[in-house]
């Protein structure tokens, strides 16, 4: 049960992540892959008692892609404050 829940949070997460970003409310910065970030964790979470392997290695995959960006963004922010 409790996997199942996280499993949808996450859904939310990414849903709520990719509307925002598509209405231009937010850009494609720290929040945007912040949250996709907690949305493939929460997500893959959710997937592991499932055995759904291919479905948990995109999510795994996501939250990589999430964490190489949020790098980047941090590695741009913090060379512009010097």
């Amino acid at each position: 049960m409790i996997f199942d829940i996280l499993g949808w949070i996450g859904m939310v997460l990414v849903l709520l992540a990719y509307f925002l970003l598509s209405l231009e409310k937010i850009p494609n910065g720290i929040l945007y892959q912040t949250l996709n970030f907690l949305a493939a964790l929460l997500m893959a979470i959710g997937l592991l008692p499932k055995n759904a392997w291919f479905s948990f290695t995109l999510q795994v995959v996501w939250g990589i892609v999430a964490i190489i960006a949020l790098i980047n963004i941090f590695k741009k922010n913090n060379h512009k404050i010097k």
